[in-house]
Parts: structure tokens; C-alpha cells; sequence
């Protein structure tokens, strides 16, 4: 993968704390991840928790989640683009960056995630989020976008979730939220932990 697009990512997280970056990957891994991710049958309802214990909430958050793992194709082939990124941001902004955990992500129509932020209060184990999205010709009618606020919870990005198109932010500095979708929607969420 480009360094250049590393340093576009630590550059921004510096200026700005996130960046939007279109026509991340090539089109056979863009391909390859959602014929993957289109396979349903071993996504499970995705629970919330600042503990151990995850509850299912489904007036806060109503997607479902299949996490990612080395499999020598596709899903490690993603991984390694990500696991260059926090060895990237460990060098360059000594992040100290331990792992990187990453899940598949399906909202069907009318599911939604309720404004959050991804380091939960008094943790600092997710240091930096990315969101990765996997939906060809998708609209604005379609719903479903990334809604990211400011730390004064200012509404400072509204992210369509098309094919191809990466989100990378501090976890801890920008509440976000996934407006409900009018069409079944995949992405791919990860976090960079210090674990």
C-alpha cells in the first residue's frame, strides 16, 4: 500500500483529528471484501458496553457485526493495510499503538447507531477509529450516513457511505452517529487500541 496515503492520514489526525479519503483500495479488493461481507450468516446483533458485558440495546444501535480475522485472502489482505497503518502512526506521532481489531457491519433498512463516541469515558484504550464502507451506487436517499460532530457537538462532517470511501478519526475527540438506512448498508469499523 502507498505510503503516501500514511502520511495523508497522520498528517490529517495532526491538523484536524480526522480525514475522509475517496477511492481508498483497488477494485479487486473492494470486490473481494463485499462479496465477503455480503455473506450473512455468521453476523451477530451487535451489543453495547464500556464493560466485558455486552447488552443489546436496539434503541441505541440495531446492526450486526461478523469481526474480521486473518484468513490468508481477503480479510487478512485488509488487515495488513491496517496493521502497516499502526506501525505507520506509531513511528511517526508515537501513538504506541498495541492492536488493531476491525468488524463487518450490516444495517438493514431502518437500522440506525445513536450518537457515541468510540473511547468509552475514563478509557483510553481505542485510540483511533476507521470506518471503511463497501456500498456501490449509494445515494443520499439511500440514508445511512456517518454524521461526525465536533467536541462542542457541532455537526462538522455528513459522510454518504459510498463504495470505497475510508474515514479515520480520534476516538475520543468526535461523537459520531449512523443515521437509520433506507437500504441494507456494509462498512467495515476498526479501532487502533493501546490495550
Amino acid at each position: 500500500m502507498s505510503i503516501k496515503l500514511y502520511e495523508d492520514i497522520a498528517d490529517s489526525l495532526v491538523k484536524d483529528g480526522y480525514i475522509i479519503i475517496r477511492n481508498t483500495f483497488n477494485s479487486s479488493l473492494i470486490n473481494s471484501l463485499t462479496k465477503f461481507a455480503q455473506d450473512e450468516k455468521n453476523y451477530k446483533i451487535a451489543g453495547i458496553s464500556s464493560t466485558k458485558n455486552l447488552h443489546v440495546d436496539n434503541s441505541k444501535r440495531r446492526d450486526r457485526t461478523l469481526w474480521l480475522d486473518e484468513d490468508s485472502g481477503v480479510q487478512s489482505e485488509y488487515l495488513e493495510f491496517c496493521n502497516g497503518l499502526r506501525e505507520y502512526l506509531n513511528r511517526s506521532l508515537y501513538l504506541g499503538l498495541t492492536f488493531y481489531e476491525s468488524h463487518f457491519a450490516i444495517y438493514d433498512k431502518g437500522d440506525f447507531y445513536e450518537k457515541h463516541l468510540d473511547s468509552f469515558r475514563g478509557e483510553k484504550n481505542r485510540i483511533v477509529t476507521t470506518v471503511f464502507y463497501l456500498n456501490k451506487d449509494w445515494d443520499k436517499e439511500d440514508g445511512g450516513e456517518l454524521l461526525i460532530y465536533d467536541e462542542n457537538d457541532a455537526l462538522i462532517e455528513t459522510v454518504i457511505p459510498n463504495e470505497n470511501t475510508l474515514v479515520v478519526f480520534l476516538s475520543d475527540k468526535f461523537p459520531h452517529e449512523v443515521l437509520p438506512s433506507m437500504s441494507k448498508r456494509h462498512s467495515i469499523a476498526g479501532w487502533f487500541r493501546v490495550d
